[in-house]
């Protein structure tokens, strides 16, 4: 049965080697059936979360602000599987990421209890160096907290300039956990 996946994409780099990771990631998953919907964070009008418990009012518009924040929340709410992208900026995800994942709080929102929506997740990172400790503590403990099911990640370090990651293994890796979901 195919599957809807929703990628995150918190590069600031269209082309840059979270893309070239994304790219290999979506061709796999494409290529087992599923269907791939990637947002391009950093091209998109998003504002930060106001911490105002204000949203959950209205499930077509989950947030009481009004940004490009209304394009991700009905792909999300259909996607089975969420796709955290990100290069490694000091220790963990990009701000554009942080950014729109702290909005998605609004939909569980809509929830009496204030639940999220259960789904399964995906981790793709690169960065300059190999220091992801932090960044899988901060996504382990997110996957327990929301009660999701990661299906795997692909961390590529040692890649620090525009296609350093050409060539790398872990383009492979992403191909085959994209091909994996099913």
């Amino acid at each position: 049965m195919s599957k809807k996946i929703l990628i995150l994409n918190g590069s600031p780099r269209k082309t840059g080697n979270t893309a070239a990771l994304i790219r290999s990631f979506a061709e796999g998953a494409e290529s087992a059936g599923n269907t791939v919907t990637e947002f391009f964070l950093d091209g998109m009008d998003l504002h930060g979360c106001r911490g105002c418990f204000g949203g959950g009012r209205d499930p077509e518009h989950p947030c009481v602000q009004r940004d490009d924040m209304d394009k991700i929340y009905p792909v999300y709410k259909e996607a089975d599987v969420v796709v955290l992208a990100s290069p490694l900026y000091y220790w963990t995800i990009s701000g554009q990421l942080k950014l729109a994942f702290d909005r998605l709080f609004a939909v569980a929102e809509c929830d009496p209890n204030l639940a999220n929506p259960k789904k399964e997740s995906v981790l793709l990172m690169a960065a300059e160096g190999h220091g992801f400790e932090e960044t899988l503590y901060w996504y382990d403990h997110l996957e327990q907290h929301l009660g999701w099911k990661s299906l795997g990640r692909v961390l590529c370090g040692g890649v620090m300039n525009l296609g350093d990651i050409a060539g790398r293994e872990e383009l492979h890796q992403a191909f085959e956990l994209g091909r994996s979901i099913s």
